[in-house]
Protein backbone atom coordinates (compact mmCIF):
# COMPACT_ATOMS: atom_id res chain seq x y z
CA UNK A 1 0.00 0.00 0.00
CA UNK A 2 1.27 3.49 -0.90
CA UNK A 3 1.15 5.95 1.98
CA UNK A 4 -0.13 9.43 1.19
CA UNK A 5 -0.34 12.61 3.21
CA UNK A 6 -3.60 13.45 5.00
CA UNK A 7 -5.89 15.20 2.55
CA UNK A 8 -3.85 14.09 -0.46
CA UNK A 9 -5.53 12.01 -3.14
CA UNK A 10 -4.27 8.41 -3.26
CA UNK A 11 -1.64 7.75 -5.90
CA UNK A 12 -2.88 6.04 -9.05
CA UNK A 13 -1.37 2.96 -10.65
CA UNK A 14 -0.83 2.36 -14.35
CA UNK A 15 -3.80 -0.02 -14.22
CA UNK A 16 -5.92 2.71 -12.61
CA UNK A 17 -5.14 5.09 -15.44
CA UNK A 18 -5.82 2.49 -18.12
CA UNK A 19 -9.20 1.84 -16.52
CA UNK A 20 -9.85 5.57 -16.32
CA UNK A 21 -8.93 6.49 -19.88
CA UNK A 22 -8.98 3.17 -21.74
CA UNK A 23 -12.46 3.43 -23.25
CA UNK A 24 -12.07 6.97 -24.58
CA UNK A 25 -8.61 6.18 -25.94
CA UNK A 26 -9.93 3.06 -27.68
CA UNK A 27 -12.72 5.14 -29.21
CA UNK A 28 -10.19 7.66 -30.53
CA UNK A 29 -7.55 5.20 -31.73
CA UNK A 30 -9.19 1.93 -32.75
CA UNK A 31 -10.55 3.37 -36.06
CA UNK A 32 -7.04 4.60 -36.96
CA UNK A 33 -5.56 1.19 -36.28
CA UNK A 34 -8.31 -0.47 -38.31
CA UNK A 35 -7.65 1.91 -41.24
CA UNK A 36 -3.96 0.93 -41.13
CA UNK A 37 -4.73 -2.79 -40.89
CA UNK A 38 -2.98 -3.15 -37.52
CA UNK A 39 -4.62 -4.74 -34.45
CA UNK A 40 -5.39 -2.58 -31.43
CA UNK A 41 -3.44 -2.73 -29.23
CA UNK A 42 -0.44 -3.61 -31.42
CA UNK A 43 2.40 -6.03 -30.68
CA UNK A 44 5.09 -3.45 -31.43
CA UNK A 45 5.18 0.34 -31.59
CA UNK A 46 7.61 3.10 -32.49
CA UNK A 47 7.21 6.76 -31.66
CA UNK A 48 9.08 9.24 -33.87
CA UNK A 49 9.55 12.74 -32.50
CA UNK A 50 10.64 15.31 -35.09
CA UNK A 51 11.95 18.51 -33.53
CA UNK A 52 11.91 20.78 -36.59
CA UNK A 53 8.47 19.60 -37.72
CA UNK A 54 7.17 19.64 -34.10
CA UNK A 55 5.31 16.40 -34.54
CA UNK A 56 5.22 12.99 -32.87
CA UNK A 57 4.35 10.13 -35.20
CA UNK A 58 2.97 6.76 -34.10
CA UNK A 59 3.87 3.60 -36.05
CA UNK A 60 2.70 0.14 -35.03
CA UNK A 61 2.83 -3.45 -36.20
CA UNK A 62 1.45 -6.89 -35.51
CA UNK A 63 3.87 -9.54 -34.24
CA UNK A 64 5.24 -10.43 -37.67
CA UNK A 65 3.92 -7.53 -39.72
CA UNK A 66 5.44 -4.36 -41.12
CA UNK A 67 5.25 -1.08 -39.28
CA UNK A 68 2.37 1.07 -40.46
CA UNK A 69 1.68 4.74 -39.82
CA UNK A 70 -1.20 5.12 -37.36
CA UNK A 71 -1.48 8.81 -36.49
CA UNK A 72 0.51 11.85 -35.43
CA UNK A 73 0.24 14.52 -32.78
CA UNK A 74 1.53 18.09 -32.75
CA UNK A 75 4.24 18.74 -30.18
CA UNK A 76 2.87 21.67 -28.19
CA UNK A 77 6.18 22.55 -26.53
CA UNK A 78 9.77 21.35 -26.90
CA UNK A 79 12.51 23.62 -25.65
CA UNK A 80 15.99 24.03 -27.11
CA UNK A 81 17.59 24.05 -30.55
CA UNK A 82 18.68 21.41 -33.09
CA UNK A 83 21.44 19.29 -31.63
CA UNK A 84 21.81 16.61 -28.96
CA UNK A 85 21.30 17.13 -25.24
CA UNK A 86 24.62 17.42 -23.42
CA UNK A 87 24.02 18.41 -19.80
CA UNK A 88 21.46 18.94 -17.08
CA UNK A 89 19.76 22.30 -17.41
CA UNK A 90 20.55 22.97 -21.09
CA UNK A 91 16.82 22.55 -21.85
CA UNK A 92 17.61 20.53 -24.97
CA UNK A 93 15.31 17.78 -26.17
CA UNK A 94 17.62 14.75 -26.70
CA UNK A 95 18.30 13.26 -30.10
CA UNK A 96 18.83 9.54 -30.53
CA UNK A 97 17.17 6.14 -30.30
CA UNK A 98 15.53 5.42 -26.98
CA UNK A 99 13.08 3.17 -25.18
CA UNK A 100 10.40 3.81 -22.59
CA UNK A 101 11.86 2.94 -19.19
CA UNK A 102 8.74 3.62 -17.14
CA UNK A 103 5.18 4.96 -17.23
CA UNK A 104 4.26 7.65 -14.71
CA UNK A 105 0.55 7.60 -13.81
CA UNK A 106 1.02 10.45 -11.29
CA UNK A 107 2.95 12.93 -13.41
CA UNK A 108 2.92 16.64 -12.60
CA UNK A 109 2.01 16.97 -16.29
CA UNK A 110 -1.05 14.68 -16.29
CA UNK A 111 0.53 11.43 -17.58
CA UNK A 112 4.00 10.70 -18.89
CA UNK A 113 6.27 8.22 -20.62
CA UNK A 114 9.76 8.35 -19.07
CA UNK A 115 12.51 7.72 -21.62
CA UNK A 116 15.86 6.04 -20.96
CA UNK A 117 17.91 9.17 -21.61
CA UNK A 118 20.86 9.09 -21.22
CA UNK A 119 21.26 5.86 -23.15
CA UNK A 120 24.53 3.97 -23.70
CA UNK A 121 25.57 6.24 -26.58
CA UNK A 122 24.89 9.39 -24.55
CA UNK A 123 26.79 8.07 -21.53
CA UNK A 124 29.78 6.99 -23.63
CA UNK A 125 30.11 10.42 -25.28
CA UNK A 126 29.75 12.15 -21.91
CA UNK A 127 32.51 9.98 -20.43
CA UNK A 128 34.82 10.73 -23.36
CA UNK A 129 34.30 14.46 -22.88
CA UNK A 130 34.39 14.48 -19.09
CA UNK A 131 30.77 15.51 -18.70
CA UNK A 132 29.51 14.13 -15.39
CA UNK A 133 25.90 15.37 -15.49
CA UNK A 134 24.34 14.74 -18.92
CA UNK A 135 20.82 15.22 -17.51
CA UNK A 136 17.93 12.87 -16.92
CA UNK A 137 14.16 12.59 -16.50
CA UNK A 138 13.21 13.19 -20.13
CA UNK A 139 9.50 12.59 -20.64
CA UNK A 140 6.77 12.59 -23.22
CA UNK A 141 3.97 14.14 -21.19
CA UNK A 142 0.76 16.15 -21.09
CA UNK A 143 0.28 19.90 -20.63
CA UNK A 144 2.02 22.42 -22.91
CA UNK A 145 5.23 23.31 -21.04
CA UNK A 146 8.68 21.86 -21.65
CA UNK A 147 12.21 22.01 -20.23
CA UNK A 148 13.76 19.41 -22.50
CA UNK A 149 10.73 17.11 -22.70
CA UNK A 150 8.00 16.73 -25.32
CA UNK A 151 4.77 18.34 -24.12
CA UNK A 152 1.85 16.86 -26.05
CA UNK A 153 -1.28 18.19 -24.32
CA UNK A 154 -3.45 16.05 -22.05
CA UNK A 155 -5.61 14.14 -24.60
CA UNK A 156 -2.53 13.07 -26.58
CA UNK A 157 -0.78 12.07 -23.35
CA UNK A 158 -3.77 9.87 -22.49
CA UNK A 159 -3.59 8.19 -25.90
CA UNK A 160 0.14 7.58 -25.69
CA UNK A 161 0.08 6.42 -22.07
CA UNK A 162 -2.73 3.90 -22.55
CA UNK A 163 -1.30 2.69 -25.85
CA UNK A 164 2.13 2.20 -24.25
CA UNK A 165 0.62 0.35 -21.29
CA UNK A 166 -1.38 -2.02 -23.51
CA UNK A 167 1.48 -2.61 -25.96
CA UNK A 168 4.06 -3.15 -23.20
CA UNK A 169 6.97 -0.77 -22.79
CA UNK A 170 9.41 -3.55 -23.70
CA UNK A 171 7.86 -3.53 -27.20
CA UNK A 172 8.29 0.21 -27.81
CA UNK A 173 11.12 2.23 -29.32
CA UNK A 174 11.37 6.02 -29.51
CA UNK A 175 13.31 7.93 -32.16
CA UNK A 176 14.00 11.60 -31.43
CA UNK A 177 15.35 13.37 -34.50
CA UNK A 178 16.30 16.98 -35.29
CA UNK A 179 14.20 16.73 -38.45
CA UNK A 180 12.74 14.12 -40.78
CA UNK A 181 15.82 12.76 -42.56
CA UNK A 182 13.52 10.71 -44.82
CA UNK A 183 12.48 13.98 -46.48
CA UNK A 184 15.76 15.90 -46.19
CA UNK A 185 18.93 13.82 -46.40
CA UNK A 186 21.17 16.86 -46.97
CA UNK A 187 20.58 18.58 -43.62
CA UNK A 188 23.78 19.98 -42.16
CA UNK A 189 24.98 19.17 -38.68
CA UNK A 190 24.20 22.22 -36.51
CA UNK A 191 27.13 24.53 -35.83
CA UNK A 192 28.62 24.23 -32.37
CA UNK A 193 27.57 20.63 -31.81
CA UNK A 194 30.14 17.91 -30.91
CA UNK A 195 32.08 16.13 -33.69
CA UNK A 196 30.20 12.89 -33.02
CA UNK A 197 26.87 14.51 -33.95
CA UNK A 198 27.35 13.43 -37.58
CA UNK A 199 27.66 9.80 -36.43
CA UNK A 200 24.53 10.17 -34.32
CA UNK A 201 22.57 11.68 -37.20
CA UNK A 202 23.64 8.88 -39.54
CA UNK A 203 22.31 6.30 -37.08
CA UNK A 204 19.03 8.20 -36.68
CA UNK A 205 18.66 8.45 -40.46
CA UNK A 206 19.20 4.69 -40.88
CA UNK A 207 16.57 3.99 -38.25
CA UNK A 208 14.05 6.39 -39.80
CA UNK A 209 14.42 4.72 -43.20
CA UNK A 210 12.70 1.63 -41.74
CA UNK A 211 9.42 3.55 -41.62
CA UNK A 212 7.17 4.82 -44.44
CA UNK A 213 7.97 8.30 -45.76
CA UNK A 214 4.45 9.37 -46.62
CA UNK A 215 3.03 10.05 -43.17
CA UNK A 216 0.67 13.05 -43.24
CA UNK A 217 1.09 16.12 -41.07
CA UNK A 218 -0.02 16.08 -37.43
CA UNK A 219 -3.77 16.05 -36.88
Amino acid sequence: MIAVAKGQAPLKTVEDRVAEFGDVVRERLEPKFAAAGVPYPPNRMTLIGLKQERVLQVYAAAAAGEFKFICSYPILAASGLPGPKLREGDRQVPEGIYRVRELNPNSLFHLSLWLNYPNEFDLARAAEEGRTDPGSEIMIHGDAKSRGCLAMGDPAAEDLFVLAALTGIENISVILAPLDFRRDTSAAVPAGTPPWTAELYASIQRELERFPKNAPAAR
